[in-house]
Order: structure tokens, then C-alpha cells, then sequence
């Protein structure tokens, strides 16, 4: 008796809707297991690839505070034994921010963190300092004292020398206050977001003596050759022992 093999499931049809699309874009583009990864490689542990999590860190803690302090307004911070507390906490956040951010950004700078398609990733970072300094500075004109009076009137020199005092007067309490509080932390936090899903996509950027090495090993499966191992010899020698170190 004979059996007859059933035709294969017809595929479905794509669908039209742009939800559908949005997802299939972001998942190809973003894997789950690279948005949200189990491991790291072992070079991720060295203490320069520490700056980048301090950044994030203390910028939570600048929102975090600041808004806090920007409900209670400028009578809670300047009089109030809590208020001086948080304004401190917010203050040597923002210190803490831009010296690990710094550093971070002068560290992948000599790392060429931009090496493998990931110029976006770099461009992203250097914006994101670039931005978050207008932030500082409509913070400390926002104080409410004599110290952003006398913050305020100088700088707004230099803002009338560049053609932009017109539209960003660091006189005007309401408008300093506005881009401190809504429009600059938004920019930063959206900048600071597509820096990290960016790093997620393409991957930490790894020093240049793991690069060099991929690369040789790559070179050397392509020539048949066998591969050299880090300390030079190839494996065929490691497996015999006729390199300089002789057998282990």
C-alpha cells in the first residue's frame, strides 16, 4: 500500500501591517540575544571598559536627584537641610559624570573604538559630551544665587559673540530652567540610549592585540597553514613540543 506524501504547508503571506515591519526590522537588526546578552568576552574586564557603566550611572542619579530637587523648587534647595543635601548629591553627580565620561571617551579614543563598523557608536558618544555641556551650564545659571547671576552675565558675552544670545539668553531664568530640566536631559538620554543599543549591535570594540590575533588566525585558516598561537609558535609545534619552551 502506497502512502502519498502531503503537499508543504503553503508559507504566509508577509503582512502589511507597519507594527509587523517595526518588529521584524528591530529584531534583525537587534537579535535578543545581543539586546540582552548572557556574557561578555574576558577582555570587558579590564578597568577601562569601567567608565562607560560609571557614566551611566551617575547619570542616573543626576535625573534621579535633580528631579526631586526641581519639584521641591529653589526655596527647598537653598533653606532646607534636605534640600541642601540632594543639591549636593546632584552637583557631584554631574562632577562625577563628565570626569568618568571623560575619561571614558579619551579611553576609546586611543582604543580606535570606532575600528570594525562602529563609527556611529563613537559618534554618538562624542554628541552626547558635546550636549550634556549646555546642560551643566543652564544647571549652575539655574541656581537661583549670586554665584549663576555672576555665571549668567558672563557667559552670555561669549553666547552674543557666537550670534546665538538672541536665542539662548542665560539671563532668562524660565528659558535656562526649561533647557535644564526638559529639553537638553531629554536629548541626553536619547543620545546616551542609541550610544548603548548601538554597543549592543556591533559589540564592544576589543583591544588591538585580541584584533591583530583574530585576524592572523583568520589569515592562517585561509592559507591552510596552521594557526600561530599567542606566544608565536604554530599549533602543530605546541602539539609536539618542539617549540622553545619544549613540552609542558
Amino acid at each position: 500500500m502506497s502512502s502519498v506524501a502531503s503537499p508543504p504547508p503553503d508559507s504566509p503571506a508577509p503582512s502589511k501591517s507597519w507594527t509587523v515591519k517595526v518588529r521584524e526590522k528591530g529584531v534583525e537588526a537587534l537579535p535578543p540575544e545581543r539586546l540582552l546578552p548572557d556574557g561578555q568576552p574576558t577582555y570587558v574586564a579590564s578597568w577601562i571598559y569601567v567608565f562607560g557603566v560609571a557614566s551611566i550611572a551617575s547619570l542616573i542619579v543626576i535625573i534621579l536627584s535633580g528631579s526631586i530637587i526641581a519639584l521641591k523648587g529653589p526655596a527647598w534647595w537653598h533653606y532646607t537641610g534636605v534640600g541642601h543635601f540632594f543639591n549636593s548629591i546632584h552637583m557631584w553627580s554631574v562632577e562625577l559624570f563628565f570626569f568618568v565620561m571623560v575619561v571614558h571617551l579619551w579611553g576609546k579614543y586611543w582604543m580606535a573604538s570606532w575600528r570594525g563598523g562602529r563609527g556611529r557608536v563613537w559618534i554618538t558618544g562624542a554628541i552626547t559630551f558635546l550636549v550634556a555641556v549646555p546642560a551643566a551650564l543652564t544647571g549652575y545659571v539655574s541656581q537661583q544665587n549670586f554665584d549663576a547671576q555672576w555665571i549668567s552675565t558672563q557667559a552670555k558675552d561669549a553666547m552674543n559673540s557666537v550670534g546665538v544670545g538672541a536665542f539662548f539668553n542665560l539671563t532668562n531664568f524660565g528659558q535656562m530652567y526649561s533647557y535644564h530640566i526638559l529639553l537638553l536631559p531629554i536629548a541626553v538620554v536619547l543620545l546616551v540610549s542609541a550610544h548603548v543599543l548601538l554597543v549592543r549591535r556591533n559589540g564592544v570594540v576589543p583591544p588591538f592585540e585580541v584584533q591583530e590575533r583574530v585576524a592572523a588566525l583568520a589569515g592562517a585558516k585561509t592559507d591552510g597553514s596552521a594557526p600561530a598561537s599567542p606566544d608565536g609558535a604554530t599549533a602543530a609545534e605546541d602539539s609536539s613540543g618542539s617549540h622553545a619552551g619544549g613540552p609542558s
